[in-house]
């Protein structure tokens, strides 16, 4: 026994404790174990595509890369997390005495809103929510996300009634809200509360090692609950739960349901046999649940399950569409057309002793028009890093620059060589700057450089945010939708637009694209 175990696990508080649970139980057993943290795959290569390996689990993808890598022996995961098909070459090890299977309500305040018209529970699971509505049709369920810990911090930080968490979960970690309902009406997840251990199917001395922790009860039970999703076609997109349970006379029973996303339908079928002759429970249930409309329930599922999450006001580069993360849908359009105007020959060929520019877009729309010799702008004043960057390189050297129109407003006001400046603009643009310097002395010769339109559609109402890139693309949006949604806004020009009509604007950190995008998956983290 002198080789060491290597036991995979992702870093989260609960992965950590069932990992560390599967380490004390092999050392107690006499084996030498470390354990392997493994954070992402998104460096990882392999020689094969990850579908050819047949790796989908959001939750089990990483360790289950770093296995057929050869960087650990084993993978120990929550058990409902783990597909039904496991990876080429994967096999279940063993699975734990299952823990507290129940959901649970964690509420604020008290229980009176249970007896309300009107109440926001929290869930990220389609089951969970599902099953809430069903039996409290009138209740809103809004999305909860994140580790157990952020999704309980969420619970204490909004205004909403209660939340719903996996018990077992709850107390691997030791947090005990101080007020909690058990769900026992509430079907499970499949294997909820279970773990399992997964191993290299070759790998003789970790499958003997790991057959001792395994527990035959759970073991048989967890089995059936999964052949029953697998029969049913059910992941992550259609509401399902199920349950079985061994009683004292060895009489095997395996509830299962399944519902609409609204929970308004659902189906349920419960089914028993002697323990050793219960192999078919699970197919049983399952074709029970597809004779009656099953097929149709599942299938309104998925059409759900490709609602979109964010919708960006911009048209979005196939990298940057990749920069979202794995589980976040979104679509583009582009909410702001933008057209060149024809600007007279006596403008641009005239010498501009001071010249503001704070768009590309003027850049652009001056270089179809004349060439950079023939554009004699002796002080260039400009708004962004970007523009800077393009006028450097397109037209000539930039005088100076700032983040935002107001502030380059304020410098020229305090430094600005004479009293004037021609600004080349857009047809639709923020009176900011130019208000500060007409109020300032300084006269504003205003040249339409480009022609921008509105081009709004309307989005569904599913859509949870919404990315905007300039205050003109809230305009736009404005006018075919409503301003129900978070609004993740490029920088703070845009964001003071927003803030106008949006209760929740996130703003990012830098100016970009990119750092827009990298916001919108913070909040799904």
């Amino acid at each position: 026994m002198n080789k060491v175990i290597r036991i995979g696990t992702r870093d989260s508080e609960l992965a950590l404790w069932q990992a560390n649970t599967v380490k004390d139980k092999l050392e107690a057993l006499g084996y030498k174990t470390a354990l392997v943290p493994v954070k992402s795959t998104g460096d990882l290569i392999l020689d094969k595509p990850l579908y050819e390996l047949g790796i989908t689990g959001i939750f089990t993808k990483t360790l289950d890369v770093a296995m057929l890598k050869g960087e650990i022996d084993i993978a120990v995961h929550s058990m409902k997390d783990v597909p039904t098909a496991l990876p080429k070459g994967i096999v279940k090890a063993a699975v734990l005495e299952r823990g507290n299977h129940f959901d649970i309500l964690a509420y604020k305040n008290n229980e009176e809103f249970l007896a309300q018209r009107d109440a926001v529970i929290a869930t990220g699971s389609l089951r969970r929510k599902a099953q809430w509505l069903n039996r409290y049709p009138t209740h809103t369920v809004v999305d909860l996300r994140g580790n157990v810990n952020s999704r309980y911090e969420k619970l204490l930080n909004n205004d909403w009634n209660g939340a719903i968490f996996a018990a077992a979960g709850l107390e691997r970690i030791g947090l005990e809200p101080e007020n909690t309902i058990g769900l026992t009406w509430m079907l499970p997840a499949p294997a909820q509360g279970a773990v399992m251990v997964v191993a290299l199917e070759d790998n003789d001395f970790i499958l003997d090692a790991c057959a001792a922790l395994n527990h035959e009860a759970t073991d048989i039970c967890t089995h059936l609950e999964r052949e029953f999703l697998r029969i049913l076609e059910g992941g992550c997109s259609a509401p399902i739960g199920a349950h079985a349970t061994i009683d004292e006379n060895d009489k095997v029973t395996l509830k299962g349901v399944l519902l609409s996303v609204d929970g308004k339908k659902k189906l349920e079928a419960e089914f028993s046999a002697p323990l050793g002759k219960h192999e078919f429970l699970g197919r049983d249930c399952a074709n029970s649940i597809l004779a009656r409309g099953g097929k149709l329930l599942i299938n309104q599922s998925e059409e759900i399950s490709l609602q979109t999450h964010i919708f960006s006001t911009k048209n979005l580069t196939p990298d940057q569409l990749q920069r979202f993360k794995g589980e976040i849908k979104v679509k583009a359009e582009d909410f702001i057309k933008i057209s060149p105007n024809r600007i007279p020959k006596t403008v641009l060929k005239k010498e501009h002793e001071n010249v503001i520019i704070t768009s590309k877009n003027t850049v652009e729309s001056l270089l179809t028009q004349a060439t950079s010799d023939e554009l004699r702008f002796k002080n260039i004043y400009c708004v962004g890093r970007k523009t800077k960057r393009l006028i450097e390189r397109r037209i000539g050297p930039v005088k100076h620059q700032e983040k935002y129109a107001q502030k380059l407003a304020e410098y020229l006001v305090e430094y600005i060589d004479g009293t004037e400046v021609t600004y080349f603009c857009s047809n639709l643009r923020l009176d900011d700057l130019p208000n500060i310097l007409e109020q300032n002395g300084i006269k504003v010769n205003e040249v339409e450089a480009y022609t921008t339109k509105h081009a709004p559609v309307e989005i569904d109402k599913d859509v949870e945010g919404v990315m905007f890139f300039s205050p003109s693309a809230v305009e736009s949006y404005l006018l075919k939708n409503t301003p129900h949604k978070v609004a993740y806004c490029i920088g703070e020009t845009t964001a003071a637009e927003a803030r106008k009509h949006f209760k929740e604007v996130r703003v990012a950190k830098i100016p970009t694209v990119e750092s827009t995008i990298d916001l919108v998956n913070s909040s799904y983290s």
